[in-house]
């Protein structure tokens, strides 16, 4: 499976026939253009809600012609402990109406948790929250689910057994990644650098308990199944960096993880 996100309408019907001609699955991210244009979908004032909600249809009819089998998209910002139960209620019913918009198209959402108080400073956030959001939804849209970042999780001082094994009945996309939590080295938040980078904070030993508890909770099923799980790298070259040696280094770490499994 590849990931993709918005293309240009001069690439887009390219890229539509080779998803076609080498059978590939895809599922569409909306991050860049929700983070680009500070869309909020948990956004207290009714009107920017809406607007939210709005702006992301025709991405995920843009998702539909890409032949994607899910789309994913990320809370707003948190705006506080005092606000975060209304925030909570505003995001569930904006997932509620993209659920419904895309159901017309066969396209099921997912919500992605990020980080709370690190670089994105999305209210979801912690697991045990972002797992009432989900069973809210579910309840209407039972093919609704969860994308769970390694490194954001990381980056919310997540112990992954635990987070894992709460969620393991909403998890429908596992990213795997590094991430830098100290502020004074490069790649600082949630930038996707290499494993091994200066300051990082996953390497081969972090990955490999991520796929034991996968494991465990059978996201990595111990039989073959006609559906695969999802799992997918996220690493980005720093400055300087090839990104032939970056993809590289992601794959020689999987390797190696999955060796010691």
């Amino acid at each position: 499976m590849i990931e993709l996100s918005h293309i240009d309408a001069t690439f887009s019907k390219q890229v539509r026939e080779l998803v076609d001609t080498t059978h590939i699955r895809t599922v569409f991210g909306a991050h860049p253009r929700i983070l680009s244009q500070k869309l909020d979908l948990n956004a207290l004032e009714e009107s920017k809600r809406k607007d939210a909600v709005r702006k992301l249809e025709p991405m995920i009819d843009e998702a539909t012609e890409m032949r994607a089998e899910r789309f994913i998209v990320l809370s707003g910002t948190d705006p506080g402990p005092t606000k975060r139960k209304s925030a909570g209620e505003a995001l569930i019913q904006s997932l509620l109406e993209l659920c419904s918009y895309a159901k017309e198209s066969g396209i099921d959402i997912a919500l992605e948790t990020f980080d709370r108080d690190v670089e994105k400073r999305c209210l979801i956030g912690p697991s045990q929250e972002a797992l009432c959001i989900s069973e809210a939804v579910k309840e209407e849209f039972p093919s609704f689910g969860l994308t769970y970042d390694m490194a954001h999780g990381t980056l919310l001082a997540e112990d992954p057994r635990k987070s894992l094994h709460l969620l393991k009945e909403h998890l429908v996309h596992v990213h795997i990644g590094n991430c830098v939590r100290n502020r004074g080295c490069v790649a600082y938040g949630d930038q996707h650098p290499r494993f091994g980078v200066t300051g990082g904070e996953n390497d081969v030993a972090q990955l490999t308990r991520f796929l034991r508890v996968l494991r465990e909770i059978d996201y990595i099923p111990g039989n073959p199944q006609e559906v695969s799980p999802v799992i997918g790298f996220e690493l980005k070259p720093l400055p300087g960096e090839k990104p032939e040696a970056v993809i590289a280094n992601g794959k020689r770490t999987w390797q190696k993880a999955w060796s010691l499994l």
